[in-house]
This record gives C-alpha cells, sequence and structure tokens, in this order.
C-alpha cells in the first residue's frame, strides 16, 4: 500500500489516496450533518496515522488515534443529542468557552512541540505541535456542533497545505486545500441553521 502510484505529476501511495478520498466523505458527511461522517473519520483516521509515521509527521500520527477516540464521542454525541435526547443542534460557543479553548489549545500546542522537539527526530516540531493542538480543539468543536468548528478548520487547513507540500505529501496538501473550500462551505451551511 505505500508503493509510489504516480498521479497528476506527482507521486502517491495506495493508503494515501484511500484516506484522501474518505476524509472528503467525511467533510461532505459532516457538513450535511450526518452521523455516518464519523465512520468514515475512523477509517480515515486509522489509514492516515500510517502515512504520517512514514513521513515522520508524529503529532498529526499520534492526532490521527485522538481522532479516532473523539470520533467515536462525536458518534455518540450526534446520535444521543443534547441532555434532554434531543438533536444536538448547531450552536456558537460562549465568550468564556472561546477563552477556555484558546488557553488549551495554547497549552496543547506547548507541550506538543516541546514533546516532538525533545522526544522525536521530526524536522516540524512546531509547526507539528500547532497544527495538532488547533486540530485537535477543531475536532472536539466538531463532536459538539460548534459553529466555530468551521473557523478553526479553515484556519488550521491553509497551514496544513504548506506543511505538506513542504513534506512532499501533495496529495494530502490538496486534500487540505479542497478541505478550506469544504469548511468555507460548511460554515456558511451551519451558519445558516444557527441561531444568533
Amino acid at each position: 500500500m505505500n508503493d509510489p502510484i504516480p498521479i497528476f505529476g506527482f507521486t502517491t501511495t495506495l493508503l494515501e489516496l484511500l484516506s484522501f478520498a474518505l476524509s472528503v466523505i467525511t467533510v461532505a458527511l459532516n457538513i450535511r450533518q450526518i452521523h455516518w461522517a464519523w465512520l468514515f473519520s475512523i477509517l480515515s483516521s486509522g489509514m492516515y496515522a500510517a502515512v504520517f509515521f512514514e513521513t515522520k509527521l508524529y503529532g498529526d500520527m499520534g492526532l490521527q488515534f485522538v481522532f479516532i477516540m473523539v470520533s467515536v464521542w462525536g458518534w455518540f454525541n450526534w446520535l444521543r443529542g443534547d441532555d434532554s435526547h434531543e438533536r444536538l443542534q448547531v450552536t456558537r460557543l460562549n465568550a468564556q468557552s472561546r477563552w477556555n479553548s484558546l488557553g488549551v489549545t495554547v497549552l496543547a500546542f506547548v507541550l506538543l512541540a516541546w514533546f516532538l522537539k525533545t522526544y522525536t527526530d521530526t524536522d516540524v516540531p512546531y509547526a507539528d505541535g500547532f497544527l495538532t493542538a488547533g486540530s485537535l480543539l477543531g475536532q472536539v468543536l466538531l463532536s459538539r456542533k460548534k459553529l466555530e468548528n468551521w473557523h478553526v478548520w479553515i484556519f488550521v487547513d491553509v497551514l496544513y497545505v504548506g506543511l505538506y507540500v513542504y513534506k512532499g505529501l501533495m496529495l494530502t496538501a490538496l486534500l487540505y486545500a479542497i478541505f478550506v473550500i469544504m469548511a468555507i462551505i460548511g460554515l456558511r451551511a451551519w451558519s445558516k441553521t444557527c441561531p444568533q
């Protein structure tokens, strides 16, 4: 699954290609608020963990395992609903939740960057740590159907494009460019259902 395959003038692997396809399906289902997105998220995350291990993006590799756990939790949330077991609605973070989210994300970035720099051979510990922390925030907000998840994903995905180009993961860089567009679509779609 890791044999090189030439596509559109660059090289990828079957594993990266399958991960790409499942990831696009995941986001498309998330935009439509279809709970099966979580199953595709679990599958694509497992495959991307292997892709990122091969390219020494250990933060992103570890993130995929966290994504799997958060996806199980998100699937449960979307199926169970809110505290009264009503369908989980799209809502916004309040001011306190925004500050708490920012604080936890900064702390996660510092710890991840330190860990990656100290204990791995990655050549991008700060970028990997920052984007891993941001992705964790985006995934948790998505799991709770918070509108701001799309803001986080737009920001993080733009930066991921550059990181993946640098690491030679051209198909994944293209995927994240598509994710930027899909996140903008998701933001617009969810904004229509979110109370002001």
